[in-house]
């Protein structure tokens, strides 16, 4: 994990060049809501469901969630002293793990745009105050327009998060316009597998019969019923490489299948 020309033997990859693309070739996506209204629906789901999200994670992942929030960290190269930007934080797994690695003397960010679940992440925080990771700071925004300088970080994580914004392509620009050159991104999310695969049909088993009924049993069914068709709308592994490429990302851009085609990251070089 320690570098993209080294790959994991238990992932796959693409990979593309800034010179190979010309266009990106967008994946079709139904849009029933207006980008605002889609917005703000998303931010009321997420902080309607803050309290009961990690429950809901372990149960997708059977708690493979945090090994492959791991990965993402490693795949940054994140490094003592640096400053980081995990957006889409949610609870605030991804951003701690971050400050693990950049040490006390390093600086965390977490971002999230709903206030609900960063009032969970600040909680569950206070107990690693002390420590020798970096204290989080809790930053209320949007991906897509980041309240940050230009070349301000020397790494980026969003994980569970990039498939819930209206413009991706806006917040992968903006990804980049905060990473320093030659620091990375990587973006960890459920993979948007082949129709007829085998991870497709996991992937929907899973939906359906575990997260659902988890879902159902906390009262929150209907707020986890948008998981597929977000799934269904995010692009694949190959698209996610161009629309890096085209929103500045320079350097080496690769995607990762992990946990089989279920999950997938893209780790991307500014």
């Amino acid at each position: 994990l320690s570098s993209l020309s080294r790959e994991p033997s238990s992932v796959g990859h693409c990979r593309v060049s800034a010179r190979s693309v010309v266009r990106p070739r967008l994946l079709p996506r139904r849009r029933l809501l207006s980008a605002h209204r889609e917005s703000g629906q998303v931010q009321t789901i997420f902080n309607d469901i803050a309290d009961d999200y990690d429950l809901l994670n372990d149960a997708l992942s059977l708690g493979l969630h945090r090994s492959w929030k791991r990965a993402a960290v490693q795949w940054t190269r994140a490094k003592k002293g640096q400053r980081a930007l995990d957006a889409c934080t949610g609870t605030g797994d991804i951003a701690a793990l971050l400050a693990t690695a950049v040490g006390a003397e390093g600086h965390v960010v977490g971002l999230d745009f709903a206030p609900e679940i960063l009032d969970v992440a600040r909680r569950r925080a206070a107990p690693r105050a002390g420590t020798t990771a970096a204290q989080v700071e809790w930053v209320q925004g949007d991906a897509m327009a980041l309240p940050f300088d230009d070349a301000s970080f020397d790494a980026v994580t969003c994980g569970y998060g990039l498939r819930n914004v209206v413009d991706r392509e806006k917040a992968l620009a903006e990804f980049a316009r905060v990473l320093r050159p030659g620091a990375r991104l990587a973006v960890l999310d459920f993979n948007h597998a082949a129709d007829a695969s085998a991870a497709n049909a996991t992937q929907t088993w899973a939906l359906e019969n575990v997260v659902v009924p988890v879902a159902r049993s906390r009262g929150f069914e209907d707020e986890y019923a948008y998981l597929l068709p977000s799934i269904e709308s995010y692009p694949r592994g190959a698209e996610l490489e161009r629309m890096a490429v085209t929103s500045g990302f320079t350097g080496d851009v690769r995607y990762y299948e992990l946990a089989f085609g279920l999950m997938g990251c893209l780790v991307a070089e500014r």
